[in-house]
């Protein structure tokens, strides 16, 4: 019989705190609650038990210096999924400046942080799945090999193995304009993507796209998946819809060749107005 397949709920780019001062000078509407909401309806299937594990992509808050209680509002309801028997991992990115503020506010036992690189190892109904990963990388053209063997990713015997970033990597689009990011010390090359991994769960950019080949139309090493941001964070991503990913990976018989089934879920977000 085969295994049944992995369940993977997928969000990144949460942004807590975005338009949402401590301390408001002026009262008037804001979007940063809508941030938070989106969040938690995100991880609502996971708190239904519609899934195994949860990957945050990385900025989970909207820059690196915050006030403790915004630390304690965006690990909330990570908190509540991981209370719920599903394990949380969580990449710190480049809002944090690759690491998560008053790091104590963010432990739980059930929440893993890719602080350094690192490989965490799980087992679901009998297939082991290996996440590793790193925080986000500043120069990650000339560092992402280095991270990458650190993480140890090697020594772990797994069914499925996750790469787990918040990276620009070669191929990936956004902005109206379709911009596509090619060259750059930030841009991981097509071809550095290791092929025993089954997938690369991203952040950082905020349109969510899956890329299943390079610049040239070949086949990449492995499919890299972007569930984008939970809602709008400026004027450029005002066409784009806003989710996340669930994702189904039933284990092959060799390393990198899992059968992957990404489903993207739409998040309600405010229209985008611009004024003359």
């Amino acid at each position: 019989m085969s295994p049944s397949p992995v369940r993977v709920l997928l969000v990144s780019d949460t942004h807590i705190g975005h338009e949402w001062p401590r301390r408001p000078r002026v009262d008037r509407p804001r979007r940063g609650p809508d941030f938070l909401a989106n969040f938690e309806r995100a991880l609502a299937p996971a708190l239904r038990g519609e899934a195994d594990l949860v990957v945050h992509g990385g900025d989970l808050l909207f820059r690196s210096k915050v006030w403790p209680e915004l630390v304690q509002r965006a690990m909330a309801p990570l908190f509540r999924v991981a209370d719920a028997g599903v394990p949380v991992y969580l990449v710190p990115g480049n809002h944090e400046r690759s690491k998560i503020p008053f790091p104590l506010l963010a432990f739980h036992a059930g929440v893993h942080l890719f602080d350094r690189p690192r490989t965490h190892t799980i087992c679901v109904r009998g297939t082991r799945v290996a996440l590793s990963g790193f925080p986000y990388l500043r120069r990650a053209r000339d560092e992402f090999g280095a991270a990458l063997a650190t993480t140890g990713w090697q020594a772990e015997d797994a069914d499925v193995r996750l790469l787990c970033l918040h990276q620009l990597i070669e191929g990936s689009r956004v902005g109206v304009q379709d911009f596509t990011f090619t060259t750059g010390p930030e841009v991981i090359r097509a071809r550095d993507l290791p092929p025993a991994f089954d997938a690369v769960l991203s952040g950082h950019v905020h349109r969510a796209q899956v890329l299943r080949t390079d610049l040239r139309g070949r086949p990449l090493p492995a499919p890299v998946l972007y569930p984008g941001s939970v809602e709008r964070t400026s004027a450029d991503e005002r066409t784009e819809e806003k989710g996340y990913l669930q994702i189904a990976l039933a284990p092959g018989a060799s390393p990198g060749s899992a059968t992957l089934q990404p489903h993207f879920r739409r998040l309600p977000t405010r229209p985008w107005i611009g004024l003359p």
